[in-house]
């Protein structure tokens, strides 16, 4: 049977920081219709692909998924559980910041079936959580960790920042010092990226902070790299560490171009050859399902050459090309087109080829976007 990952975008925070660029409202009056419009977008993709794919992976992402309560999360889960085939074994993700929840709303997430957590941590020092406008402090968010864990929660991820403005090396290891000892089983640590309409983008467009430069990023990864595989974190993609069996099953959707649902504002779903998109707006997205039973703002359909392309860059993000399924999907055009580029990485150390993969050597992820673009398809 065919694996599928589905994601659910629960829009509603408590407020914006200034470096998120996801779809994201604090205004709450439309909370009750929009779980309404949810379960009515679920019930109608379940009609197309309930049959033929087992459901491996649930996501909620947001806004602040935590930020609702475990009821409102439970009644979409049924929703999922009575429409689709979910995987006995199936991972559910719940995005969670620091401050929304506490030990009885964990109990009650647990209950419901959430068996991983992911939270927005991003750092663990005063003046950088200040300049991310989070609203949680350090001691905050080891709470939050830790009440997961006495709760039952196993498979705890925590989010952290790199590369804020004036962080400096020492700052930083002393985030990631203060993330490895939690009871934590995976962390993603991402860049700081300046995302076009963030509050950021605007603070660097009228001169109000200056971001560091890519050679200082690039140190700072490599750092993040040696740290956590010293502690047991291996890495699986660009930004993913985690121990030994707790990847996560939907990032590993996505970076195996696998296929996957997503349900509410913004989401997106790709399934095949098709990709698809919803209304960001909650309004347009309620006013769409009302009248057609889904969101879907626009959609595409990708060549053999988009899709290869796709699939390269993906799988070389993360776990390396597996040979067999390159040529089982899009034949050996590829391999043949690109042999003396391939050679060329492997000497330089950026590349390696072991088992049937082809996978980015420590050094080639610090390069991995150079690397990409030089590919022929």
């Amino acid at each position: 049977m065919n694996k599928l990952a589905l994601y659910v975008h629960i829009p509603f925070c408590d407020h914006k920081c200034i470096y998120c660029d996801f779809y994201s409202i604090t205004n709450y009056k439309n909370i009750e219709g929009y779980l309404e419009s949810l379960k009515r977008e679920i019930a109608h993709y379940a009609g197309f692909y309930s049959k033929e794919y087992e459901t491996i992976s649930v996501y909620f992402g947001g806004g602040t998924p935590s930020f609702m309560t475990p009821e409102y999360i439970s009644a979409i889960l049924e929703e999922i559980r009575n429409t689709f085939q979910i995987a006995r074994d199936a991972e559910i993700t719940l995005e969670t910041n620091p401050g929304t929840v506490d030990t009885e709303k964990l109990d009650k997430f647990q209950k419901a079936g959430i068996n991983r957590l992911s939270v927005g941590i991003q750092s663990f020092d005063k003046d950088e959580l200040n300049f991310l406008t989070r609203i949680h402090d350090a001691e905050t968010a080891k709470e939050c960790v830790l009440k997961a864990f006495e709760s039952g929660f196993e498979n705890i991820s925590v989010d952290l920042i790199f590369n804020l403005p004036g962080q400096s090396k020492e700052k930083w290891i002393k985030n990631l010092n203060e993330a490895v000892e939690l009871p934590v089983k995976h962390i993603s640590a991402y860049s700081l990226i300046l995302e076009k309409g963030t509050i950021l983008n605007k603070m660097v467009l009228d001169g109000k902070v200056t971001l560091q430069d890519e050679d200082y990023d690039a140190d700072l990864y490599e750092i993040t790299i040696d740290f956590l595989e010293s502690k047991g974190f291996l890495q699986y993609e660009v930004s993913n560490f985690a121990k030994p069996g707790y990847e996560s099953v939907h990032n590993r959707a996505y970076w195996q171009y696998g296929d996957y649902l997503g349900f509410g504002t913004s989401a997106h779903s790709f399934v095949k050859n098709r990709r698809w998109w919803n209304y960001s707006s909650l309004e347009f997205y309620k006013r769409a399902v009302d009248e057609r039973d889904h969101g879907v703002a626009g959609s595409e359909i990708l060549t053999p050459e988009m899709m290869l392309e796709e699939y390269v860059m993906l799988a070389l993000r993360s776990g390396g090309i597996d040979i067999e399924n390159l040529k089982k999907r899009f034949g050996d055009k590829w391999l043949a087109a690109n042999r003396s580029i391939l050679e060329i990485l492997k000497t330089d150390g950026l590349l390696k080829i072991e088992n049937g993969i082809i996978r980015l050597t420590k050094k080639g992820y610090l390069l991995c976007d150079e690397i990409l673009i030089n590919f022929k398809y």
